[in-house]
């Protein structure tokens, strides 16, 4: 009880001593440690914490208060352990991180800008305006090495035979072959061309083939088609947010470029040059 009441008190007089500090609102700029006259901030260690992955963010406050602090003390002494030691591959891999940062930093609020909900509407409806309807093929194949036992197998299925059982019985394709080469749902796009393009001209019901293709034989049954759905603009905000970006940072650039006064006197020097790493000890 003593030890715990002593350890309360000293507590206490710890508060007390660096309450005067932090009696004004904390900042970005307020100082929370010093290392040989190097101020360690709160902005700094917030940037830190934004950085890390996500699971450790979930961490108490206190715990990751204490971690971040621990982290940018310890490179802080090491980094000062450094000054007037740099190499120059530091130096220039320093510039390199550098220029690499504010290049993330100068095109953020541009794709920010540009990616809105507006956008994607109308990235949406240009996309699918002139679309027309996609089909959809439900079909089965079984997949042999050569021709001779496809036709092997076909002839079998002419005589009445199981396409399903034959699939999982012959079908190098095991994925396909344990569900009777079944390949469920696709669209176009989604099987190579030979194959994709025998499923097209594939008549409901009848098996075609052999078909060959990169992976061998088939023997194609297509089951049923459909029209497809269209998808979503949730479906596709993704894969239209990507585009919008792409555009804009390539515009945004352009126009940079093109306002830049851009001069390259060293262009004609050799390409091979670029792999030889003892010129930075030179």
């Amino acid at each position: 009880m003593v030890k715990a009441m002593r350890f309360m008190a000293g507590m206490a007089l710890s508060f007390a001593l660096v309450a005067p500090a932090l009696a004004q609102e904390p900042t970005a700029d307020t100082v929370i440690a010093s290392v040989n006259g190097t101020n360690i901030t709160l902005g700094n260690m917030i940037v830190a914490r934004e950085s890390l992955p996500d699971q450790y963010k979930t961490l108490p406050a206190d715990v990751l208060f204490k971690g971040i602090l621990d982290q940018l003390v310890q490179q802080t002494v090491l980094a000062q352990s450094l000054e007037g030691k740099l190499s120059k591959k530091d130096t220039l891999q320093l510039e390199n991180d550098r220029l690499g940062y504010l290049s993330n930093a100068a095109l953020k609020p541009v794709v920010e800008a540009a990616v809105s909900d507006e956008a994607l509407q109308k990235a949406y409806d240009d996309k699918f305006k002139d679309a027309k309807p996609a089909t959809e093929y439900h079909a089965a194949h079984i997949l042999v090495d050569t021709e001779e036992k496809a036709n092997e197998l076909k002839a079998q299925l002419a005589g009445g035979a199981n396409f399903a059982d034959l699939a999982k019985a012959n079908s190098t394709d095991t994925g396909s072959g344990a569900q009777g080469g079944d390949l469920g749902w696709f669209g176009l796009g989604a099987m190579v061309k030979p194959f994709e393009d025998a499923v097209v001209a594939a008549k409901v019901g009848e098996v075609s083939g052999p078909i060959k293709s990169d992976f061998g034989w088939h023997l194609i049954l297509v089951s049923e088609t459909r029209i497809a759905a269209k998808p979503t603009l949730d479906e596709m905000r993704d894969e239209l947010a990507q585009g919008i970006e792409q555009k804009v940072v390539e515009d945004h650039i352009k126009a940079l470029t093109e306002a830049a006064k851009i001069e390259k006197p060293g262009e004609a020097v050799d390409p091979n040059l670029l792999g030889d790493a003892t010129l930075l000890d030179k």
